[in-house]
């Protein structure tokens, strides 16, 4: 799954210039990845607009200094590497309240516990891409640093 997202960041510069599903799994097969993996990315994907589309209150509401608190659950989904990454992105200005409530909840829609590091780094810039964040070339090269040959499919 991790390969297609990072193919679709790759290949289409706006979520927009992605064609629609069906269109997009016949292109992916194309290009050579497994059924399984592109229903998983496509799965992922839709999970992220529905996400995207119940915190656009969040999004709007005036941001504060507030501390976001994790549950237990949180933790043990996540794993304090990822949450100590996300505190990161969102103390830098990267990733405001509403974003982070949507990057927490597709990784925790993710089948891993916890999220290894360069996984996370991989949903955080599609959550990015998928609102069309302008992402500074700092934090860009960070969330693409580790070696894709890790990722398993």
């Amino acid at each position: 799954m991790y390969d297609i997202l990072v193919y679709l960041f790759e290949n289409y510069y706006t979520p927009q210039a992605c064609p629609e599903a069906d269109v997009l799994a016949h292109k992916l097969a194309a290009a050579g990845f497994e059924h399984e993996d592109i229903d998983e990315a496509l799965g992922w994907l839709y999970g992220l607009a529905q996400t995207t589309e119940q915190c656009v209150q969040l999004a709007q509401a005036p941001q504060s200094n507030s501390t976001r608190v994790y549950t237990h659950h949180e933790y043990q989904s996540l794993g304090s590497e990822a949450i100590g990454f996300i505190s990161f992105l969102e103390s830098s200005g990267v990733l405001p309240a509403a974003l982070r409530e949507i990057l927490i909840d597709r990784a925790e829609a993710t089948a891993e516990s916890p999220i290894p590091l360069e996984k996370l780094k991989i949903l955080a810039l599609m959550v990015l891409w998928s609102q069309e964040a302008e992402i500074d070339h700092l934090v860009l090269e960070e969330l693409l640093t580790d070696d894709r040959s890790r990722l398993s499919h």
